[in-house]
């Protein structure tokens, strides 16, 4: 595709996000069913970077991975009646097996907690047995009968990390509450997204949950992705599959649940935060390739290039980056940087005869586009310093964009005026009160993403709409 044709970022978002998925090869949403897409080599290369991002994180706070079947039983699933009600309309159903139908139907889960809760049963005896802290990563499905948008709005969720965890006391689940906002916030500090954590109002929460926390991400065109959410399950969950556990006093008591989830949206928002009208930009921790040569060829010594290019690379594999050399003939230079430049990759390196005979190359910031002459002698401790650098630069970057577009109002009509030009989060006195709650929304035209943590703690004056005294900030925008 010509270079003249690529969308604009900011003023197309829509048809920019989805040009970039297949022009840089990371997933075809071109197959036959609806909100469903394949991911590419290169894009599941960036899918894997994230889950084994995801893996440290979990291992490294004692969660174990598990792997649990995709089908539920109809049974199970409508244990949790709250649950059901709410997914009900969400579920794919398998009736029958070849051409006999079904005695009981089973259904391809939404969530994981129907599918898992029975075997926690079976798992959890004693008190000896708690905490359990479990994690998987695998396909959830809705039937989604919205638009679908590849990765954001889709039928299958391909890329679903959930965990689990099983506790004594209630107080065991709030620490591990914190533990896992925790590591949700290490995980997108890692890729340089920035976030707001809201504490979802009651008619949203997670259906089943005592409440719910969520991170949301403001995409560039002003709309908001829900990219995390965190999950006190209380003891709703327990009650209904019976999960019970022995006290030291020989009592039984049933047992405190949470649950937190990120799925391949997150991987949407790190290609859209920080990508730009030439291309993606990756992190360089999260980039398949971060660091591409490219020879410029001349006729008098074109194997001497080759040469020193495969040195260069050699000499930085050694040192752990991941390193690719676009030896490609039937391509100008110009070419190949267009080429990888739309793939996001953090560092070009150009080596032609002028840098080979005075040992340097020339090193190119995908962020930036600055060029810089380097010593070969001195590129791994360059390479090092020059990958942290970008990784700052992209995070700052990302987070005074993200905070220019964090709007506090007093009035629904400030509020409704900056939404409806999708100019990112409004937040907004709110009594705590439901019917305020719903008024707001249907005022501002917006969904209520929760309300600040800790803005309860603080003087805001009068509700928006009541004029009763505020209990906190609560945010508005117009989500996906």
């Amino acid at each position: 595709m010509a270079k003249a044709t690529r969308e604009k970022r900011d003023k197309q978002f829509g048809k920019w996000f989805r040009q970039m998925l297949i022009d840089a090869e990371i997933l075809d949403y071109r197959y036959p069913i609806k909100g469903c897409g394949v991911w590419m080599p290169y894009g599941y290369k960036i899918r894997r970077l994230v889950t084994q991002l995801l893996r440290q994180l979990h291992d490294g706070t004692g969660h174990d991975e598990v792997q649990f079947p995709v089908m539920v039983t109809e049974t199970n699933l409508r244990k949790e009646a709250e649950h059901i009600r709410d997914f009900e309309n969400e579920v794919f159903w398998i009736t029958h097996g070849g051409l006999k139908a079904l005695e009981i139907k089973f259904a391809l889960r939404p969530t994981s907690e129907t599918a898992m809760y029975p075997m926690l049963r079976l798992w959890i005896r004693s008190h000896s047995d708690l905490p359990k802290k479990l994690y998987q990563i695998g396909s959830v499905f809705r039937c989604e009968t919205k638009t679908t948008r590849p990765i954001i709005r889709v039928r299958e969720v391909t890329t679903f990390k959930e965990a689990h965890t099983c506790h004594a006391t209630f107080e065991e689940s709030e620490a591990q509450i914190l533990e896992a906002t925790q590591i949700y916030k290490g995980f997108f500090d890692a890729c340089g997204v920035p976030y707001v954590i809201s504490r979802r109002p009651e008619w949203d929460k997670f259906p089943g949950a005592f409440y719910s926390l969520s991170f949301d991400v403001i995409m560039p065109d002003g709309r908001t992705l829900q990219s995390g959410t965190v999950h006190n399950l209380g003891q709703n969950f327990s009650r209904a599959f019976d999960i019970q556990y022995e006290t030291l006093g020989g009592d039984h008591e049933y047992i405190w649940q949470t649950c937190y989830g990120i799925s391949e949206r997150a991987i949407g928002a790190l290609i859209s935060v920080h990508g730009d009208d030439n291309g993606i930009v990756l992190m360089p921790d999260l980039a398949p390739i971060q660091i591409v040569i490219i020879p410029i060829p001349s006729k008098e010594n074109p194997q001497t290039i080759l040469d020193t290019c495969r040195e260069v690379a050699d000499e930085l594999r050694s040192e752990g980056f991941r390193i690719s050399i676009d030896r490609r003939e039937d391509l100008t230079p110009g070419a190949k940087f267009y080429y990888w430049e739309l793939r996001g990759v953090p560092v070009r390196l150009e080596i032609g005869p002028k840098d080979v005979s005075r040992r340097q190359v020339i090193i190119v910031r995908r962020d930036t586009f600055q060029k810089e002459a380097c010593k070969i002698a001195d590129l791994p401790k360059g390479m090092r310093r020059l990958m942290n650098d970008m990784s700052d630069a992209l995070r700052d970057k990302a987070r005074k964009w993200m905070e220019s577009r964090v709007h506090r109002v007093a009035t629904l009509d400030e509020a409704a005026k900056l939404l409806k030009c999708r100019a990112g989060i409004v937040e907004l006195p709110w009594c705590g009160d439901a019917k305020c709650g719903h008024i707001i929304e249907e005022r501002v035209n917006a969904k209520l993403l929760g309300t600040q943590a800790g803005s309860e703690e603080r003087t805001h004056g009068g509700c928006a709409i009541c004029e009763k005294k505020a209990r906190g900030l609560v945010r508005a925008a117009v989500a996906y």
